[in-house]
């Protein structure tokens, strides 16, 4: 190794004097500057690499040679061929230096010494080096470069999945942590006490049956009661005094409420002819409409009316209207004896009337054994047709956190959940700086940015609902008999459950947008894409047919079936037919002519016909699809990625064979000579593909038979040794810092070179494995340049012939129909006994013409061969082989000079 060294240094050293004559005498002009897309990519790929400002100052200095100091490292210090006095007390910096080249081969003064100002360098340097590593944490596919190799461009993907992955896995965490299936049987006891007890030992009437105003006083004086007031126990021992336990366990907190809503007399309007025998009208329920009026009693808050503000209430969208937070209400007391009384008055003084269009019973209770609140409203609407409705609402939330260890873990989850949403808004806001208005083109950015604002929206819900919570809290310690109106609560928890559900949602429909770069996964992504017009054009049809038939149904069978009784209902209800769940019985009874029509019309049209029109625009859409996608180059997938790296790992840790390693293997098994056939399949068990092995063959087969014969055998058993060698080479020198004088290589490139099978030799693997020098840098570029400027010739020359081939192949096919016309009219004359000689000439001077052409190109091309340009049709460069065969003419056999009667088809 200190050998191989010295001879770098003496080498390098060799390289600065060569540049320093050249300099000095001007024999040779120095390498071109790196062009500005050259630079802009070695100064991406290389954190080190800073493009020099090119002035007059620069020029004056003469040739100059870009040095990449190593600072702070012994082993930098120790392999640099300019010494160790590059070896500064920086730090492990790194920068760049602008030095004059040598002249003789002598030492530049001070070239290996750090200019007094060097630390102020270093420090940008190390600023710009340390942004430049934060800018890489928001490095996403968008923000790559367009010219950027299909493996970076997945690396980016990659890790922005993985970087995603945990988000999801956090907020999965997050939901989840909140619900559990105590809050379902929470739910659920609650319902079984309040809504399916009935209201008495003689009657199975319950919450959910009431039908009369009566059935209304009857289940509050009883099984309200029963559920709100736990005093005793089963043995008919007292409980704690002042105190209620629902089942025992469910603590109630303050006191319960009952509210009602009233709309005014003459609300409505009277017909003349019926005033007489209707005095009192009360319309259905609005605010514009609500009685504000003291009724009854006139005294106390169940007789007066209550604004809105007031209580701090909110409105509540019921089943047939949406109520206002006002009215009248009465707060009950903490013991069963007080609130049977104040509910007996109520009864009593007529507090429910006809002017009553909704009743509500709020309270709240609290379960310390699972640590969940419940908020419980039971309401019962009185429509203006008489009766009555019911519904309820029970709704469990967590308003007391951080107890318990899990909950600790959440704590932990939501400060990473903000942190996630911080940093996903700055890459959002990074990407929009880069492309502008271009980036809400993309449907999936679209998605990215409601995903951030429904996170933004949940955490300042969940920061209120905190808050809010210890106040009201407080205010209840403070004054137990007063009604905890928990109620902005349960309706701010009911949206941040919808808003957590919506985002859950959108954020695992997102991870589509990482699978799409599997082959197999994208195609559903390109079907729906390719059939969005026709599935639009089906949608328009289907739906008029579909709303055709939901206003038939509204019209004919709204006034008796349920399901049909709204024009939503009757949407929803003919999907659930399309979907097989259906009464016909219902129908048909609801009319006895029209039913059984709209039915079997239904299920025929939109069943049996568009249905399965759709499923074949979706089917012959994913055919195309399959179909073209086997005809496309297969490209590197992120499957291929992740098996790659993990190939990689697995040879690092020696549990897995390199493929130099099992090609010789595969070569000592094989003996004298080894088959193809043989060959693959050996590489095939071991994991490697058809291609890699056809490559490794076809370079060393030289004669081409398909076996590798003793001496081709030797000579990739020897490079395969070499190849050996130079891979243990590369894994000793990894930990090794890079040449000070040789720019660093992406990780990417040393990458590709360790996964490449054995096309390059073993000099440039050990050369190139610590840096490539600016020189040879330079000279490689000027190769590349050529051979684009070859290939570019080449391909033109290449579309000049086939252009000519076009040609040739056109007057090919007009010489043709020519030709069978004429032969046509022989043969009519011939059939008719008419005299052909006309035709006989013509056909003469056509074939004599085609000779003429085809010697004269003969000749055309035979001289020009000998001047080294060939020559097509009418001077025109052209394939010497350019004479049409007898196949070509295809219509043409003999054709001597005067052998016309001779000439057949």
């Amino acid at each position: 190794m200190a050998g191989s060294g010295g001879c770098r240094r003496g080498r390098e050293q060799l390289e600065l004097e060569r540049l320093g004559e050249a300099a000095r005498a001007g024999s040779c002009p120095p390498s071109p500057p790196l062009s500005a897309c050259s630079r802009q990519a070695w100064s991406r790929d290389n954190p080190g690499f800073e493009p020099e400002e090119e002035g007059a100052a620069a020029a004056a200095a003469g040739p100059v040679l870009e040095m990449d100091v190593e600072w702070g490292s012994p082993a930098a210090g120790a392999s640099s061929p300019l010494g160790s006095g590059a070896a500064g007390p920086g730090g492990g910096g790194r920068r760049q230096r602008r030095v004059p080249a040598g002249r003789g081969g002598t030492e530049v003064p001070g070239r290996h010494q750090v200019p007094p100002d060097g630390a102020a360098p270093h420090r940008a340097a190390w600023a710009k080096r340390l942004a430049r590593r934060l800018r890489g944490l928001w490095g996403t596919r968008l923000m790559e470069e367009s010219n950027t190799s299909r493996e970076r461009y997945l690396k980016s993907v990659l890790r922005e999945l993985v970087t995603y992955m945990v988000f999801l896995v956090v907020l999965c965490v997050l939901t989840y942590g909140t619900v559990s299936s105590s809050m379902y049987y929470y739910t659920r006891v609650l319902s079984q006490l309040f809504l399916e007890t009935p209201v008495s030992k003689m009657e199975k009437t319950d919450f959910k049956t009431l039908s009369t105003m009566d059935d209304f006083w009857k289940f509050t004086e009883g099984p309200l009661l029963d559920g709100l007031y736990w005093e005793m126990w089963y043995n008919n021992k007292t409980m704690a005094e002042n105190k209620s336990f629902i089942y025992y366990e469910n603590l109630l907190l303050g006191v319960p409420r009952i509210r009602q809503l009233k709309v005014r007399n003459g609300s409505c309007s009277i017909p003349e002819d019926l005033k007489d025998e209707i005095k009192d009208c009360y319309d259905v329920y609005s605010v514009a409409d609500e009685d504000t009026a003291p009724f009854g009693l006139r005294n106390g808050t169940a007789w007066t009316y209550t604004n809105e503000k007031d209580l701090n209430g909110s409105s509540h969208w019921g089943l047939i209207a949406t109520y206002s937070g006002a009215g009248y209400y009465q707060d009950l007391s903490r013991n069963r004896e007080m609130t049977a009384v104040q509910i007996a008055s109520l009864k009593k003084n007529l507090w429910l009337d006809r002017g009553t269009r909704a009743a509500f019973i709020d309270f709240s209770i609290y379960n310390a054994n699972i640590n969940l609140f419940c908020i419980v409203r039971l309401l019962v609407e009185f429509p203006a047709t008489g009766g009555l409705v019911t519904s309820w609402q029970f709704q469990p939330v967590r308003l007391i956190h951080y107890i318990s260890t899990f909950d600790f873990f959440l704590a932990a989850c939501e400060m990473a959940f903000c942190l996630f949403v911080l940093y996903y808004m700055v890459e959002e806001i990074l990407e929009i700086r880069i492309h502008r208005l271009h980036y809400f083109r993309s449907l999936w950015n679209c998605l990215d940015i409601l995903i951030i604002v429904l996170s933004v929206a949940a955490i300042g819900i969940s920061i209120y609902r905190t808050s809010t919570v210890d106040t009201l809290l407080k205010k209840l310690l403070e004054d137990q008999n007063s009604f905890p109106n928990f109620e902005p609560l349960a309706y701010w928890q009911m949206q941040f459950n919808n808003i957590a559900a919506v985002t859950v949602f959108f954020v695992w429909i997102k991870l589509f947008k990482f699978v799409n770069f599997n082959r197999t996964m994208s195609q559903l992504s390109t079907t729906m894409s390719r059939c969005v017009k026709d599935v639009v054009g089906f949608a328009i049809m289907f739906f008029i047919i579909f709303l055709a038939y939901a206003q038939l149904a509204y019209l004919v069978f709204g006034t008796q079936i349920d399901d049909f009784s709204t024009f939503q209902d009757c949407i929803f209800t003919q999907f659930r037919i399309i979907l097989g769940d259906f009464n016909f019985t219902e129908v048909e009874e609801a009319n006895r002519i029209l039913g059984p029509i709209y039915f079997t019309t239904f299920v025929f049209f939109m069943f049996f016909i568009l249905l399965n029109m759709f499923l074949a625009i979706i089917n012959d859409t994913y055919s195309e699809v399959k179909s073209d996608m086997a005809q496309q180059k297969a490209e590197m997938e992120l499957s291929d990625l992740i098996r790659k790296g993990y190939n990689k790992a697995m040879i690092k840790l020696k549990l897995k064979k390199t493929a130099v390693d099992d090609i010789s293997e595969s070569l000592r098994q094989g003996g004298g000579k080894l088959n193809f056939d043989e060959l693959r399949q050996d590489l095939k068990g071991k994991g490697h593909t058809d291609a890699e092995i056809e490559a490794i063959f076809t370079k060393y087969d030289q004669d081409g038979d398909q076996e590798l014969t003793e001496h081709e055998h030797q000579q990739m058993r020897d490079d395969l040794e070499k190849e050996r060698e130079d891979l243990d080479l590369d894994r000793s020198s990894l930990p090794r810092p890079l040449s000070s004088r040789s720019f660093p290589r992406s990780l990417d490139d040393s990458e590709e070179d360790e996964d490449e099978d054995s096309g390059h030799s073993s000099r440039r693997r050990g050369s190139s494995s610590s840096g490539v020098s600016y020189e040879e840098f330079q000279v490689l570029m000027r190769r590349v340049d050529r051979m684009e400027h070859s290939i570019g010739s080449i391909v033109s020359k290449i579309d000049a012939v086939i252009v000519k081939l076009e040609a040739m192949e056109r007057a090919k096919i007009k010489r043709r129909d020519v030709l069978g016309r004429l032969l046509d009219g022989v043969t009519e004359d011939e059939r008719l006994g008419r005299d052909n000689e006309i035709h006989r000439e013509q056909m003469e001077r056509l074939v004599r013409e085609e000779l003429e052409r085809w010697e004269s190109d003969d000749t055309a091309s035979q001289m020009s061969h000998r001047l080294g340009t060939p020559l097509g049709l009418n001077g025109q460069p052209r394939s010497r082989n350019s004479r049409p065969s007898s196949s070509q003419s295809d219509g043409i056999d003999g054709g001597g000079g005067g052998g016309g009667n001779n000439i057949h088809v």
